[in-house]
């Protein structure tokens, strides 16, 4: 019953990812001026898309699931104190308790591991043997 749990969970972590990363390649100029409005270098823009679509991608897969749930908690937590600490603005706000609420999944993806159906586990059995 764990395994297809934990597999639906990497999916609805990772989905938002895979889209928001495919959405900044295709309005890439759009997003890397708001970045900039922001106060964050637009030329950081490359590594927010490979992070966002390349550490989606490698959690639905279950590929070094931990490091990457770590570095996508950080980016939740940096993106929701960047650009969505405005309070005033209750959209904002529910934006900003959406991302610390995807960091604490992304904590627990770290904390127990991406399950059995996954490549890490596949490729820790395979090691084991």
């Amino acid at each position: 019953m764990n395994a297809p749990l934990a597999l639906l969970g990497r999916i609805g972590l990772s989905l938002i990812f895979i889209i928001s990363g495919w959405g900044k390649i295709a309005g890439y100029a759009a997003t890397q001026q708001y970045m900039e409005a922001m106060g964050v270098p637009g030329a950081l823009l490359p590594l927010v898309i490979a992070l966002e679509l390349g550490g989606g991608l490698a959690i639905l897969m279950g590929v070094f699931t931990r490091w990457i749930a770590l570095a996508l908690a950080a980016f939740s937590l940096a993106s929701a104190a960047l650009f969505h600490a405005n309070f005033g603005d209750a959209a904002q706000a529910i934006n900003f308790w959406k991302n610390v609420a995807m960091a604490g999944g992304f904590l627990m993806l770290a904390a127990h591991g991406a399950g059995m159906l996954s490549l890490d586990h596949a490729w820790n059995k395979r090691r084991d043997a």
